[in-house]
């Protein structure tokens, strides 16, 4: 099963992320590719597989994504290998994905793969203020073009299986882990 997380930059997926894998023993992360800079505190192979642009464009043009988008001014990718080495293990896979990556990935595997997408809503005040107090040192005009995404976002929540409003971590992180037993009791019927 795949669970994909989405919701824009600050929603808090990558933290949720974390907590579930923590929490749960069969849940793992699949990382993207991406070609933006390694911040301080993350790990290559952990939160991203780090690459130049030139070396993603290389992957592009060997058809080795499922998925990839251009966002930020920086390419984001679903590897095919990873993601189907993930699948084969019969864990429960979850990632953290922009939502024009979400539904091509839902378009590309809903026959092969039960995919449970869920939307982390977060109002624009709350984002700001994440976004600010991040650690990543963005510039007033980073933080408006992610801010300047939300509409966008939002506008694909009807695409979802499940949103929900973030503003209680551990109230979210349990909505999620009671959201995927749930999805894996249908699934294994």
């Amino acid at each position: 099963m795949l669970v994909i997380l989405s919701g824009v930059s600050g929603a808090g997926k990558d933290t949720i992320k974390k907590e579930l894998i923590k929490t749960m023993d069969d849940v793992v992360s699949l990382p993207s590719y991406t070609s933006r800079t390694k911040r301080s505190d993350e790990t290559e192979g952990v939160q991203y597989h780090f690459i130049t642009k030139k070396e993603f464009e290389k992957k592009i043009e060997e058809n080795e994504f499922y998925e990839y988008d251009l966002h930020h001014e920086n390419y984001y990718g679903t590897s095919k290998k990873l993601l189907n080495e993930k699948i084969k293990s019969g864990k429960i896979i979850v990632k953290d994905i922009e939502v024009n990556g979400t539904e091509n990935l839902v378009n590309i595997l809903k026959n092969d793969t039960k995919i449970v997408t869920i939307f982390l809503k977060v109002e624009e005040d709350e984002l700001r203020n994440r976004l600010k107090n991040r650690g990543d040192n963005l510039t007033g005009e980073e933080i408006d073009l992610r801010i300047g995404r939300l509409k966008y976002e939002e506008s694909k929540i009807p695409k979802y299986d499940y949103v929900i409003k973030n503003n209680n971590f551990e109230k979210t992180v349990n909505i999620i882990k009671t959201i995927i037993e749930q999805e894996k009791i249908l699934l294994d019927g």
